[in-house]
């Protein structure tokens, strides 16, 4: 199994050795201005890898090393390890405004705001520095240091080299990437656990693409947080993970606490942790999940990064994504071994395996490295069309009152075609299908209050509809839909109101 105590200095693995030694030749061979991305699987041992990696450069260049992080969490992690192996090194945090014992160490370790702001008062904060190592690479907020280090070298280390911010891909600023150990390999080899995937279709219908990529935490709140996708949950849970150390990632702060109280409601030993905890409070908690048999943890974030409990042994996933580097690092939470562990749980709500495919799937990091928008569309463009596919559920309050089989025996899809083999235009069947949803309301209201009442209660249906039309006509800018949605339901008033209205 892979080690995580990062305290006591341990033989590196024949595949790590085998790393360090590759990208030291590489440093040795391109000399300076040359920058390096490393790619290994969340519990591969990056920690292990860059801090050997630091005290050979060290050694052979005679120069100092900068480590880069963006939580104290992994700050501490690598200031253990280094001085396990007998690097002396010094952690630049928030007290930190000098350093005037710098020549006392070979090695620094800064959290990249901190190490900013000082940077931006003297440029000189740190001198003598040949190597930066920056963990996590794929984060964007490093970007800021890379102008006052040019010169030397730049390492970055990352599970998953898709940058944060699909605008500023990592090939911008590094020459090369290597792709370490497979996922596959790291299972084989018994460094890893295999995970036991479990998946249950859920319909994200409803959901907002952000500006950053991905669905918003606020429309994700509404989806997860509501009853029914709780009462999912719990299905899920006793169904495979009873009794099993878990954790459960959710896409925002309103949904996990709506999680701990559902689960505390039926017994189970449960606890929420969240970024605006205490960091006494978040000891605490995470304290009680280790000591804890068969705790459960429900969270937001915060544990994606810079955290390693070996004993969690079922992930569930309460939440969809967009992030590729999100999906392996949520799920490789659960991925460390131990002797009697070799396999864990994952619990998928969010059609994340529909999406990126199972954990332990094959991936070319290189085409990702190299051609990220290419790399990126191809997967999500193949699950929107999937997602879009995906049956509409009606809610319970709203099947008692209208026929909803009469609108699920409408598919806007199958009536656009057949127009098409008609030779008729296709935007007739966006007039059929308001006929469709201007029957079903008409038998189901007494007057034209009522009628408002259920159109608006139908919205979401609506817009499903509209969004396979619009996927059928390739025309999907928001400008059109937000027209197409106006003018439909303006349309299907005035309609209701003709034969209602008395």
């Amino acid at each position: 199994m892979i080690d995580t105590d990062l305290e006591t200095a341990k033989k590196l693995y024949p595949f790590q050795e085998k790393t360090v030694n590759t990208i030291i030749d590489e440093l040795k061979s391109n000399g300076d201005n040359f920058n390096l991305l490393y790619q290994l699987p969340t519990g591969g041992g990056k920690t292990v890898i860059f801090s050997e990696i630091a005290k050979r450069y060290i050694d052979e260049w005679n120069k100092k090393v900068l480590i880069l992080t963006h939580r104290i969490e992994l700050s501490v992690q690598t200031s253990k390890q280094l001085t396990a192996i007998g690097v002396n090194n010094k952690i630049i945090n928030s007290e930190v405004k000098s350093v005037p014992d710098q020549n006392e160490y070979s090695c620094f370790i800064a959290m990249v705001e901190t190490l900013n702001n000082r940077l931006q008062d003297n440029e000189n904060f740190i001198e003598g520095i040949g190597l930066v190592i920056v963990d996590e690479a794929h984060y964007n907020s490093f970007r800021k240091i890379f102008q006052f280090y040019q010169g030397g070298n730049i390492l970055g280390v990352t599970a998953t080299p898709l940058s944060s911010n699909r605008v500023l891909p990592l090939n911008d600023n590094y020459n090369k990437l290597i792709v370490g150990e497979s996922i596959a390999s790291l299972i084989e080899n018994q460094y890893l656990a295999n995970a036991e995937t479990f998946t249950y279709d859920v319909n994200l219908h409803g959901l907002k693409i952000g500006s950053n990529g991905d669905f918003t935490i606020s429309s994700s709140d509404v989806l997860y947080g509501n009853y029914f996708m709780q009462e999912k949950l719990l299905f899920a849970y006793e169904e495979i993970a009873v009794g099993t150390k878990t954790l459960v990632f959710n896409p925002g702060i309103e949904t996990s606490i709506r999680v701990e109280e559902t689960f505390k409601k039926r017994g189970f030993k449960i606890r929420h942790l969240d970024s605006t905890f205490s960091d006494k409070d978040r000891k605490d908690v995470l304290k009680w999940f280790k000591e804890t048999p068969d705790a459960i943890l429900t969270s937001v974030g915060i544990l994606t990064t810079g955290f390693d409990e070996p004993t969690v042994e079922t992930i569930i996933l309460n939440r969809a994504t967009r992030s590729l580097t999100l999906y392996h690092q949520m799920i490789g939470r659960g991925s460390r071994k131990l002797p009697k562990k070799d396999y864990f749980k994952v619990i998928d709500l969010g059609n994340n395996v529909r999406r990126f495919g199972i954990w332990q799937d094959y991936i070319n990091w290189q085409d990702a490295f190299r051609f990220p928008d290419r790399f990126l569309e191809s997967r999500l463009s193949e699950s929107d069309d999937l997602e879009f596919e995906v049956e509409f559920e009606f809610p319970k309050k709203l099947a008692e009152i209208i026929d909803t089989a009469k609108l699920e025996s409408f598919s806007i899809k199958d009536v656009y075609y057949e127009c098409l083999d008609n030779s008729e235009k296709g935007k007739i069947a966006v007039d059929k299908s308001l006929e469709n949803h201007f029957e079903v309301i008409k038998e189901a209201s007494e007057d034209f209050f009522d009628a408002i009442a259920i159109q608006d209660a139908l919205q979401d249906h609506i817009e499903h509809r509209l969004k396979l039309y619009t996927k059928c006509i390739a025309k999907s800018t928001n400008n059109y839909f937000k027209y197409l949605m106006e003018t439909y339901n303006r349309q299907l008033r005035q309609k209701l109101r003709s034969v209602l209205d008395d």
